[in-house]
């Protein structure tokens, strides 16, 4: 609204030509000459003739007054209306108006008259609505209806809802309701040719919606906006009108999670624990506060702070300079949360973790960010807590592939994408292939050929680590069993199967090894499970009952990467267990070689040492890694039994180790 515009002429103008034409039949009427007492005859003719024109006079003016007094009733009506209206010209110049109107602008309702009433209610100033008053104006369009913020002259602000309608000859089929209807029909009096433009003062409403919204936007425990409005801050921020016209383009996050939190809330209570929530948004908006003073632009905002949930707070950075300023807001964040907190008599200390994802507008989507923020919180996390850590596409596409591979395991699994390779196990004094080992690939449509590091920890994880280990001990079970045939006259080979703890504890694995040895036809002693070392040692209950029966049935035990993990010794003479594998660590410490390289004593120490101990247990030894001639002779020397690695072969198919057992040994050294 224009504190300037001028309102309509007073109500006591628009009734007057209405009182006026009333008194003016009336004075007509009471006007007619008086009549003698004793008329002539033509006197008496005269008389009749006048007074039949006057009862025709009177018959045909009755309707007209009628019409008259019709009209001046609508125009009080209009006048004295609690709705503000004008009713406006086909030009979009103001006819009349209530005093209603001008008690809401807080114009003087007498000058109203000639004035456009578009610069009443600022309908220019929005150019949706100006147009479909246009149209409204031409008859194009049936009504128009919007909500426009006025100034008024006093100084306060108002909101006003403004609906503009025809003044239709039949005002119902104009489509208005309830007080504009009743006030077209008040003002059909002045015309059927413009339109009714009525103002509802509707600021009560707006800001019982605006403390509605608040709440519905804002967390209670912080007063921080929450997700909701974070959201909806980020995603505008992103649109492209946002960033196109100004600033530079970018925008930063720090994404935040406090360390030991649910400590806090388990020991202290969530009353101090929603305290703590509170301290930690004020020091992330003093936080945030003093980023934005820092930066020099004058039209820079502060960071937006917001409580995602739980104890996840997220810092919002529009038009952001680049990483720099991303990480000295992190390191702030950091620094301000390391003091303690008093809260309430009790001194609480935590940290935070912060991922930080710094990028261009341009492209990104309020999921992408969030995303990316996720994920590098959790490397935050992974990395040590207390720390900030910023995405790196390179680790983020080997989490994406992860994640892919992890999706696509169990059905690689039914269509049959695993293929199995076999490395030899030679014996260190004859160079014969005593046994191979058993080791899976995945041959993935999109990545190629994986090794087990790639995918059995995702196995394990999810639990598909079962269905596919079942799959590899049916496989080598058969191959060996092929083996055996083959060579009817030659010492069979034994195959030895990696199984991982959790097919112990999520199925029966002695009941599968039983089954696959009874439909293969292998013999027990010709099966042998290898089981890491931290899997093995302290194992109790069920997973020691499995390897025990195993052992029973005459499958042989083996610890696997032996030396690196637990290597807690008292176990080896409890636990059923045939072979120690030596960790390829210790063998790597033999690999010097040639002259003028002295070895290192102390690694062949150490490996005789446990190699001793080992054949004092009554178990034999397999080292691990052995590349050299060198390295497989020291380990002769000092009382190794077998031996595996590229000296004697890579992992190949079960059809080179058929070739491999043709030749009958290998290298020695």
């Amino acid at each position: 609204m224009s504190g300037t515009s001028q309102g309509p002429a007073p109500a006591v103008d628009l009734v007057r030509p209405a009182v006026t034409e009333s008194n003016s039949d009336v004075s007509s009427a009471s006007s007619t000459p008086s009549m003698p007492s004793t008329p002539s005859v033509s006197a008496t003719s005269a008389a009749s003739a006048a007074s039949a024109a006057s009862a025709a006079r009177s018959a045909s003016s009755t309707p007209s007054s009628h019409a008259a007094a019709g009209t001046a009733m609508m125009r009080a009506a209009f006048a004295a209306a609690p709705l503000a209206m004008a009713v406006v010209d086909r030009e979009g110049l103001v006819v009349a108006a209530n005093e209603s109107l001008g008690a809401l602008l807080g114009i003087d309702p007498e000058v109203a008259a000639g004035k456009v009433a578009a610069d009443l209610v600022d309908l220019p100033s929005d150019t949706r609505a100006w147009h479909a008053y246009r149209e409204v104006l031409r008859g194009r369009q049936a009504r128009l209806r919007c909500t426009r913020r006025l100034k008024h002259p006093e100084g306060h602000s108002l909101w006003a809802q403004v609906t503009v309608t025809p003044l239709a000859a039949d005002t119902s089929e104009a489509g208005e309701e309830g007080a504009t209807a009743e006030g077209a029909q008040a003002v059909r009096g002045y015309g059927s040719q413009g339109v009714l433009l009525s103002v509802a003062d509707i600021s009560s409403r707006r800001e019982l919606q605006a403390r509605l919204r608040h709440l519905q936007m804002h967390d209670p425990v912080t007063r921080l906006p929450n997700r909701t409005l974070f959201f909806e801050r980020l995603s505008a921020a992103l649109e492209a009108e946002s960033y196109e016209q100004s600033g530079t383009g970018r925008i930063g996050l720090c994404y935040l999670d406090l360390d030991g939190f649910k400590a806090v809330n388990d020991t202290l209570g969530h009353r101090v624990g929603d305290r703590l929530l509170a301290a930690v948004a004020e020091r992330l908006t003093r936080c945030a506060e003093e980023a934005g003073l820092a930066r020099r632009n004058p039209g820079a905002v502060a960071p937006l702070v917001a409580r995602l949930g739980g104890d996840e707070f997220a810092l919002l950075i529009e038009d952001s300079t680049g990483t720099d300023q991303l990480a000295d807001l992190a390191e702030s964040v950091l620094k301000s949360l390391q003091l303690p907190f008093d809260l309430a008599g009790q001194r609480v200390s935590v940290s935070a973790s912060i991922g930080v994802v710094e990028r261009h507008a341009a492209g990104t989507t309020p999921t992408g960010l969030m995303q990316a923020a996720d994920t590098t919180l959790y490397w935050a996390k992974a990395d040590g807590k207390s720390r900030w850590t910023l995405f790196d596409p390179e680790r983020n596409a080997h989490r994406m592939t992860r994640q892919a591979l992890s999706s696509t395991l169990r059905p690689a699994i039914e269509r049959g994408e695993f293929a199995l390779d076999y490395q030899p196990l030679v014996g260190m004094e004859d160079g014969q292939v005593h046994g191979v080992e058993a080791l899976v690939r995945w041959h993935h449509p999109q990545f190629g050929t994986l090794t087990p590091n790639r995918f059995i920890g995702l196995a394990e994880e999810d639990g598909s680590i079962v269905q596919l280990g079942r799959w590899v001990l049916a496989t080598a079970c058969r191959q060996a069993r092929r083996w055996q045939l083959e060579r009817p006259d030659e010492p069979p080979i034994f195959v030895s199967v990696n199984v991982a703890v959790r097919q112990v504890w999520d199925s029966d694995l002695v009941a599968d090894v039983a089954e696959i040895l009874a439909e293969t036809g292998l013999p027990a002693r010709l099966l042998q499970l290898e089981l890491t070392e931290s899997a093995v040692m302290g194992s109790a209950g069920r997973p020691l009952q499995a390897l025990q029966a195993l052992s029973d049935m005459g499958v042989g035990i083996a610890i696997d990467d032996f030396g690196t993990g637990y290597s807690n010794l008292a176990y080896l003479s409890r636990l059923p267990v045939s072979v120690l594998k030596l960790d390829g660590s210790f063998v790597r410490g033999f690999q010097y070689e040639g002259e003028g390289v002295a070895p290192n004593p102390a690694d062949e120490i150490v490996v005789e040492a446990m190699i001793q101990l080992a054949h004092r247990l009554g178990l034999t030894v397999t080292a691990e890694c052995v590349e050299t001639a060198a390295q497989a002779g020291r380990l002769r020397r000092i009382g190794c039994d077998t031996g595996q690695g590229w000296l004697y072969s890579r992992p190949v198919g079960a059809d080179r180790i058929s070739v491999l057992m043709e030749g009958k040994a290998c290298r020695r050294g």
